[in-house]
């Protein structure tokens, strides 16, 4: 496989028409050697990957790929190259990274047998599809639409805009999150983000359904974002959080929620409860204790703040943040999940060997199934590992 010259790569996607950036994805493909070349995306409940049309790969385009079992399926969940040999040569799967965020895969065949160095050139096509997808998908509809496998509500398109990338990695800290009912959500959202030596963190539950209740978890989102990139502390973030609601609402709608702060030098963990509950603490496969703050009022009921708590992670804890609607939701024949449910389902599936992804994505999978698919309540959770400090 040769050595894609990553300046003229760059030069080919600028000023591109967002529908032709797979088509020149593809033939800077074939210009390393590939053929056969497919990029998908996942859907926005992870559930299956679809291919972009590509005006010039392929006269039949592919069907969908199911992310629970197939190879492209495996490329996606584990995030590595699966490859499979066929009589015109090397199937490969490689992960589409958008930075640490996988968003796809592209497939590809080889005339030549994988080694190390063709391995790395795979994965190097992967992270050049991440990065012009990610860059066009700022002025096009395009992405956005092939990730729908279904029509999506308004609360929720408005949503998913206003979200993160749901998964972010560096070296001292994982964090993912995960929003359901995918194409429906109206009141949950959270926000992450890695500034300097620290991780902040927020997730939101506003009261109510449709599309006040997504209306109400904007002003959060954006009243959060605003004093956290002032350099605001979590105390005044809190009062800053009650006071535009309750002013913009008048006492008539409020968001529960959590803000938080992880030092990723120390592992200490900062947060505050808003009527929210208990993250769960997770220790060597384990369910420790929830982490317990008491609690102040929701957001918008003019309170005051009762507490900030805090906790020394040690290296590999991971912490699960998560709405009210991952533990209250029914099965068909009436019976709640539960925590103890949850405790249950969390243990396994922190054993798993997986990325921190794919294992709320089992979690989240698992919620879906007991209440049969139709959750009562928007269900949100946010994975968090500390690994340690930098060196």
């Amino acid at each position: 496989m040769r050595v894609l010259d990553y300046g003229e790569a760059l030069r080919a996607l600028h000023d591109l028409a967002p529908a032709a950036m797979v088509d020149t994805l593809a033939g800077l493909a074939r210009t390393a050697g590939a053929v056969d070349v497919v990029i998908y995306l996942v859907d926005f409940e992870q559930v299956a990957l679809t291919p972009i049309p590509a005006r010039g790969a392929h006269v039949d385009l592919p069907v969908p790929e199911v992310v629970a079992d197939s190879p492209a399926g495996r490329a996606f969940r584990e995030q590595r190259l699966v490859h499979e040999s066929r009589p015109e040569g090397t199937r490969v799967w490689v992960p589409i990274l958008e930075a640490s965020d996988c968003t796809g895969v592209l497939a590809l065949t080889l005339g030549v047998d994988l080694d190390e160095e063709v391995w790395a050139r795979c994965e190097e096509l992967g992270m050049l599809a991440g990065c012009a997808i990610s860059l066009a998908a700022r002025y096009t509809d395009l992405y956005n639409l092939v990730r729908r496998r279904k029509a999506m509500s308004l609360p929720a398109s408005m949503q998913w805009d206003l979200l993160p990338p749901l998964h972010l990695k560096c070296p001292e800290v994982t964090s993912t999150g995960v929003l359901e009912p995918a194409y429906d959500v109206g009141g949950d959202s959270f926000d992450h983000a890695v500034n300097g030596y620290d991780l902040d963190l927020a997730i939101f539950d506003a009261m109510g359904h449709g599309l006040q209740a997504s209306v109400t978890s904007a002003l959060a989102m954006g009243t959060y974002r605003h004093d956290r990139r002032e350099g605001q502390s979590l105390a005044t973030i809190h009062q800053r959080l009650d006071q535009v609601i309750a002013t913009q609402f008048d006492g008539d709608a409020f968001v529960t929620g959590q803000i938080a702060h992880l030092a990723l030098a120390s592992g200490r963990l900062t947060w505050i409860n808003a009527g929210h509950p208990a993250p769960l603490l997770v220790r060597a496969g384990r369910v420790v204790r929830a982490l317990e703050c008491r609690p102040s009022l929701p957001w918008g009921l003019s309170g005051s703040l009762e507490a900030e708590a805090t906790e020394m992670l040690e290296p590999g804890d991971s912490v699960l943040f998560h709405t009210d609607g991952v533990t209250e939701g029914r099965s068909q024949a009436g019976e709640p999940f539960g925590v103890n449910r949850l405790l249950e389902l969390v243990e396994r599936a922190a054993a798993s060997p997986e990325p921190s992804s794919a294992i709320l994505r089992q979690l989240i999978h698992d919620v879906l199934s007991y209440q049969n698919h139709r959750l009562r309540d928007d269900a949100t959770m946010v994975w968090v590992t500390w690994h340690g400090p930098r060196g």
